[in-house]
């Protein structure tokens, strides 16, 4: 689950992590009262969408190309005068006022949103602050070793793939025990590798053992503050962050599952997780409905691999009955991409009569307008082929995962001209 910048800060100061001051609003009217507010001089007007790269982002209306937005936004093309970036420095009250009217009610493109882009309803104004340094800081799960993972590195203000992929000597990842937190040694070292020292390297030890304990306590899986500014006073600041929370965990965070906003998420992916579903968007044509995440995995591997494109992961799970198909049908049929959809199901403890039982009262209840293959292995997979091919229905049935690859590949070829 992600959440907003402006969220991200509120739950960081509450947990004693330093962040700048700042004022949420969704009217041109309100920034002005919001810059006054904080106090005037240096302020900056903020998008809040859920998108990396909003210094350097397009706001657009719907008049323009989103295209060109989006070569824009990369740095593929000159950008025109007068175009609002997502990220704007205002020293009046009438600037911030002019600043929201440019962003309020637009589309912000960013490289990480594509051409899409995503629509702007809130920003954060917040105060500026004269920085001597900008550095990085993030937290993420490493799998691996199977722990939270500090990453720092002194390379402030630039994406972080760019870091590892050209100086990646700059980057110090530091392992956390979830038990003990971050230990003062740790804190000690990761301050010396950014180079701080005095009192604002014992600021820094502050800042670091809360942000990491903030991480475990609330069930985080990634945490990045990029940059994480030293001000020319020596306080240690995050100037911006971006915070997502394991999903699984959301039974135990009431107060975080609150936050999250249901127009920045895929409406599919919403719909799919109401019904227990695991389900996530891709670009293709080809649906899949299939048990279990790895069968899921190797099912969209051997689609590519037979010329097809999946348009989306869905993991049914082991127990999923009628309704759950039917509403898995219903997501996957509701986009306009597909042109096939191809079913594979592994009977362990789901058997393959049972599941063709639903496939066929999914089948009549919902208008199939292409072509729909079947895979069906394991328990009772003879008598779950039986039904489908008596049924009278036009199902494929395929016998074995790479005669269904092909199958369902073809279908959509032949669906599609």
């Amino acid at each position: 689950m992600k959440v907003h910048e402006y969220q991200a800060k509120e739950l960081l100061g509450k947990a004693d992590v330093a962040v700048p001051a700042g004022i949420v609003i969704t009217t041109p009217a309100e920034a002005a009262k919001a810059y006054d507010a904080l106090g005037g001089g240096l302020v900056v007007v903020k998008a809040q969408v859920h998108a990396g790269g909003r210094g350097k982002g397009v706001a657009v209306g719907p008049e323009v190309d989103r295209e060109e937005a989006l070569a824009i936004a990369s740095g593929k093309k000159p950008r025109p005068d007068g175009m609002a970036k997502g990220v704007q420095l205002v020293r009046s009250a009438a600037e911030a006022e002019k600043a929201a009217a440019s962003l309020l009610g637009k589309t912000l493109v960013t490289y990480q949103t594509g051409a899409e882009g995503q629509a702007i309803k809130k920003l954060l104004i917040t105060v500026g602050h004269d920085i001597a340094r900008e550095l990085y800081l993030g937290l993420a799960i490493d799998r691996n070793l199977k722990c939270p993972v500090l990453m720092a590195s002194t390379e402030g203000g630039v994406e972080i793939e760019t870091v590892a992929e050209k100086t990646p000597e700059k980057i110090l990842r530091e392992p956390i025990d979830v038990g003990l937190g971050l230990a003062d040694f740790q804190a000690r070292k990761v301050c010396k590798a950014l180079g701080l020292t005095g009192a604002t390297a014992k600021k820094g030890v502050v800042f670091l053992k809360n942000f990491v304990k903030f991480f475990i306590d609330t069930d985080a899986s990634l945490a990045e503050i990029n940059p994480l500014i030293v001000t020319d006073k020596g306080d240690v600041m995050a100037l911006d962050c971006k915070l997502n929370f394991d999903d699984n965990a959301m039974f135990r965070h009431k107060d975080l599952a609150g936050l999250i906003d249901e127009d920045e998420e895929d409406p599919a992916e919403l719909r799919a997780g109401r019904s227990g579903l695991s389900y996530v968007s891709l670009d293709g044509d080809i649906a899949c409905l299939v048990n279990g995440a790895g069968l899921a995995m190797s099912t969209m591997d051997l689609i590519k691999y037979h010329g097809g494109e999946p348009a989306n992961f869905l993991d049914v799970g082991g127990g999923a009955g009628k309704d759950q198909v039917l509403e898995a049908f219903r997501i996957l049929l509701d986009s306009s991409r597909v042109n096939a959809v191809l079913v594979n199901i592994f009977g362990g403890i789901m058997k393959c009569d049972i599941i063709a039982s639903a496939l066929l009262a999914a089948y009549d209840e919902i208008d199939f307008r292409v072509p729909l293959v079947v895979r069906l292995e394991g328990t009772n997979a003879d008598l779950g082929k039986e039904l489908l091919e008596k049924s009278g229905r036009k199902i494929i049935t395929a016998d074995g995962l790479t005669d269904a690859a092909k199958k369902v590949v073809a279908a959509a070829k032949g669906h599609a001209a």
